[in-house]
């Protein structure tokens, strides 16, 4: 039998399928192509926005930079202590009969507080005068029997020790009449006791004793404390350091401000003067005590109450101020933006002094009457545009707020 030929097609590809396999790898290919182009037209068109609204003016508010006197403060902590605090006790033991003050009256020296009970004393008393009655008829009958004596001895009608005898019972007569005064004394001292007075001016705490109890001297709580609260002081303490920048005013007696603040360091309480410096710096803490007084006409400070002091050392004059909030920082140092005539900000390097308030001293950098950026800076960049917020008025608010702080 005749076998079938083998073709030469069985050992080669088929060349007519190449042109179909090249032609979809092209079309991946441009698919692929469209796709990243899709995706780069996505990106910039949605990038597009942020651009257009970074090139936008920035909204500011704006401080004016101003020329004015600048005060220079110690601050502490202080405590308010009075003038004079008084614990009023009995004198005398004996029943309370009345109460005549009003807790927290403001009572005036010598005004009547309270009673206690006066029969016992009065009653003693009379006992007293009766024995001083008996005693002194006594010495008047002993001096009649001494005289009569003394006239018989130089008669020699009595002996020596009947005279000398009857010159000591005299002198007894005498002692028991001296003590009998002196029992009444004592008895009326005591009798004023009764009544229990103010020894100062002050106001008058909590009551501290009802009446119908019995009090004694021994008592320990006493009656009623009473400070005085016009004027009052108040001690605080400064660092060791800074005692050299006030005993230069100290001794030439001038008038040093102080002024006294809430726990907050918010509202005024009073204005006073400083008063003294103590002798001796406590080692341990490296602090001196100091103490002001106050007038306190409008009851502000009250005993031991807490405030905040600031002691003023000096002022300086015609100082460069700024809003602190126009500071910005870097690790360059301080600087702000500086609003230009074209509506652009510029950065402006600084020179800061102390801080009192909202206001800053600037030492170097800045003149009088330049505007710049207090609020909205993180938004800048040096030479961005900007405009100012609409309601928004230049900072005369926030000066002046720093000038009566001052």
């Amino acid at each position: 039998m005749n076998e079938p030929l083998s073709s030469d097609e069985n050992n080669f590809p088929d060349t007519s399928k190449k042109p179909e396999v090249l032609n979809r790898r092209f079309g991946l290919w441009l698919l692929l192509a469209l796709f990243i182009i899709l995706l780069l037209v996505y990106f910039i068109k949605h990038r597009n926005p942020k651009q257009e609204e970074s090139k936008k003016p920035a909204a500011v508010m704006l401080t004016v930079v101003q020329n004015q006197n600048v005060p220079i403060y110690i601050s502490a902590l202080g405590n308010v202590v009075p003038i004079y605090t008084v614990t009023v006790k009995t004198q005398i033991n004996g029943l309370l009969m009345k109460v005549l003050y009003r807790e927290g009256q403001l009572v005036k020296k010598g005004e009547l507080l309270a009673e206690i009970d006066q029969r016992p004393l009065l009653a003693q008393l009379r006992q007293y005068e009766g024995q001083l009655m008996r005693d002194e008829a006594l010495l008047a009958n002993g001096l009649v029997d001494l005289e009569r004596y003394q006239r018989l001895w130089k008669q020699d009608s009595v002996s020596q020790q009947t005279l000398a005898t009857q010159e000591a019972l005299v002198r007894q007569y005498q002692g028991a009449v001296g003590i009998d005064k002196g029992q009444i004394e004592s008895t009326k001292v005591n009798l004023m006791y009764c009544q229990i007075i103010s020894p100062i001016d002050g106001r008058a705490g909590l009551r501290l004793v009802d009446p119908g109890n019995f009090v004694q001297t021994s008592d320990t709580t006493g009656i009623v404390v009473i400070t005085t609260l016009n004027p009052i002081t108040v001690i605080f303490t400064i660092p060791e350091d800074d005692i050299s920048r006030l005993l230069p005013q100290a001794f030439v007696g001038k008038n040093i401000k102080v002024e006294a603040y809430d726990r907050q360091q918010n509202k005024l309480l009073a204005t006073g003067a400083l008063l003294t410096i103590d002798n001796q710096i406590d080692t341990t803490t490296g602090t001196v005590k100091l103490r002001a007084i106050f007038d306190n006409n409008e009851d502000k400070l009250f005993a031991n109450q807490f405030v905040n002091i600031k002691l003023l050392v000096k002022t300086l004059p015609n100082a460069t101020t700024v809003a602190t909030a126009a500071i910005q920082h870097s690790n360059k140092g301080d600087f702000v933006y500086v609003l230009n005539p074209d509506f652009t900000v510029s950065t402006q390097a600084v020179k800061t002094g102390v801080t009192f308030g909202d206001l800053t001293v600037v030492v170097k950098g800045l003149s009088v009457g330049q505007q710049v950026v207090v609020d909205g800076a993180d938004k800048l960049v040096n030479g961005a545009k900007v405009k100012i917020a609409e309601g928004i008025e230049l900072s005369e608010q926030v000066a002046s707020k720093g000038r009566r702080k001052a």
